[in-house]
């Protein structure tokens, strides 16, 4: 459920009046295609100089003779919808049923309510959910020399996600708790990464001694001597091993689905208890309805954490099972009736050439040269000072996030370090591309008040006050209509898109974000690069250049909002 809303004509509303989503549900629902979808939004600039949407001819085929649209249900879109939607026409051509919205109105609605569109307001959700990232590269890290570029690649996917969901209204607690003033603390933070540090407690200790106890009297633990043959690596394996338990008889015994077929038994080490006895702890830190455990893993250690996973239900089951036995009180334990564990892969990155063999520190400190090499050749002698020093790391964060994010979790990653494409501010698809054009938008609205100052312009006006019909420019709409508008409902569907798969795997599309700023900046950049915005200070010019201002607000928060959820520092200078 939304928030209340104060509109910028004094009324009170749960949200915008318009939002993509709700468009197309409205339209689908007057047209009756049931299941079949018949309307798509255009979003190429080509397509926007003629239409809005689209209702194709062959889709409308299906359902009218001759892909012909009957009037009255014309007359009803318009007369139902018109305002609601912002219709300005809806007239049926060779290529299908094609909208025209009214774009001074919409430009007006939007920019006149930006907060509402550009800043994630938290979500009231139904019931208190959690979400518990369990970061395994973080697990009994002895310091971030022994972090790969696999483990920072899991390690960036869970920190991006924490804050989506934050922003959607959930409560996310991390696991672990990493001890403060770590090593492996302070190159986190280095890198932008939020993680929960704390002192550590007595109370993992009772409970793993629980676990033991529970282990030694289970029906799925394997007693006897444990077998350790003369081979050494085999021995190496075995060494601080306390228990044999059996998984494969366990997942038969409950049906469980989705585990890797090759899972027989679990070798438990201490270590293992550990991690469970401090998600145990996590769960119970707070009274919640639901709560969801996601393992982040990496594709290399998907299987060691599915046999923790499955070593975690059964110190549940045992728990269970003996308290129904003495009627007594339950060690503390989370109710399984509403807790989920599942295991978000990522796949392997592949280093390219001689540097194939580095490691996360050595990746940061590699591409932190780069960029302090570009930055000096651009800049000059002005390159030095901790301003500077927190500009490059900054800037490093970004090349180096969107180098992991930036393609599905799932899928391989390939890296060619020795490729400075990456590093280049001109290099569209890179990090440094975003924040460039970020740090753009900072200048301008840093001249812009310069020139206030110095009384060259007047103040901005009340946006009332602004016609938002001056906004013609074919750039000014697509900016709006493909970036601004759908900015709060691409964050949700991220969020949506955990819903979508069944099982013990899970896949959300957090690649989302880091292709949208790439996109919003190559569009932003076209426009920029061709319309001068700060214009002659000549009265009747001010409107037009009122108004393209608070289209480069509403970018300028998008991009600072889309940044901080990979907890990227927007650049306030070139």
């Amino acid at each position: 459920m939304a928030q209340p809303w104060r509109k910028s004509d004094g009324r009170v509303g749960p949200g915008p009046e318009f939002s993509l989503a709700g468009c197309a549900a409205a339209l689908e629902a007057v047209l009756g295609g049931g299941t079949a979808r018949v309307w798509f939004k255009e979003s190429s600039g080509r397509n926007l100089r003629f239409r809005d949407w689209i209702a194709p001819r062959g889709a409308l085929s299906k359902l009218y003779p001759q892909g012909q649209v009957p009037e009255d249900l014309m007359e009803r879109l318009l007369s139902e919808y018109c305002h609601h939607l912002y219709i300005h026409n809806c007239v049926q051509t060779g290529a299908g049923l094609v909208i025209h919205l009214d774009h001074p109105a919409l430009f007006k609605e939007v920019l006149s309510n930006l907060p509402f569109y550009t800043r994630p307001l938290n979500s009231v959700l139904p019931k208190k959910k959690c979400i518990i990232l369990n970061c395994m590269p973080l697990h009994g890290s002895k310091g971030p020399e022994t972090l790969t570029i696999n483990h920072l690649r899991a390690i960036l996917l869970a920190d991006h996600l924490a804050e989506l969901l934050r922003l959607q209204g959930y409560v996310v607690r991390g696991v672990p708790n990493l001890q403060q003033n770590a090593a492996s603390c302070n190159f986190l933070r280095l890198i932008g990464v939020n993680w929960t540090t704390s002192q550590r407690t007595s109370s993992d200790n009772k409970r793993i001694s629980d676990f033991k106890k529970i282990l030694s009297e289970s029906i799925y633990t394997q007693h006897g001597q444990l077998e350790a043959p003369p081979d050494q690596i085999r021995n190496k394996l075995l060494k601080g091993v306390q228990y044999k338990v059996d998984l494969k008889q366990f997942i038969k015994d409950k049906e469980l689905e989705g585990y890797d077929t090759n899972l027989d038994v679990a070798l438990v080490k201490e270590e293992a208890l550990r991690q469970i006895a401090e998600l145990q702890h996590t769960i119970l830190q707070g009274a919640l309805d639901q709560c969801l455990v996601i393992h982040v893993v990496g594709c290399e250690e998907e299987f060691q954490q599915q046999k923790i996973d499955v070593l975690w239900r059964i110190l549940n089951r045992e728990i269970e099972k003996v308290t129904q036995l003495q009627d007594q009180t339950p060690l503390q334990r989370p109710d399984l009736r509403d807790l989920s564990l599942r295991h978000l892969v990522c796949g392997p990155v592949k280093i390219m050439g001689k540097h194939s063999q580095i490691g996360a520190v050595q990746y940061f400190e590699f591409r932190r040269s780069q960029m302090l090499e570009a930055s000096v050749v651009k800049y000059g002698n002005k390159v030095q000072g901790d301003s500077w020093s927190q500009i490059i790391n900054s800037m490093t964060s970004a090349v180096i996030r969107f180098e992991l994010l930036a393609t599905a979790h799932r899928n391989p990653l390939n890296l060619d370090l020795a490729q400075g494409v990456n590093i280049s501010t001109k290099g569209t698809k890179s990090g440094a591309f975003v924040m460039y054009n970020c740090a753009r938008l900072a200048t301008l609205f840093h001249h812009f008040n310069n020139s206030v100052e110095k009384g060259l312009y007047p103040h901005f006006p009340e946006i009332s006050q602004l016609n938002f019909s001056a906004l013609r420019e074919e750039g000014e709409w697509l900016l709006l209509y493909n970036y601004i508008i759908p900015f709060r409902e691409l964050l949700a569907q991220i969020i949506h898109s955990m819903n979508s798969d069944k099982g013990i795997h899970l896949t959300v599309n957090t690649e989302t974000v880091c292709k949208f700023l790439v996109n919003l900046s190559m569009d932003f950049s076209s426009y920029y690069n061709r319309v001068h915005i700060l214009g002659e200070p000549m009265e009747h010019l001010l409107n037009q250049m009122f108004t393209r201002l608070q289209l480069m607000k509403g970018l300028r928060e998008v991009f600072h909002t889309a940044l901080g959820t990979l907890h990227i520092p927007p650049p306030n200078q070139l």
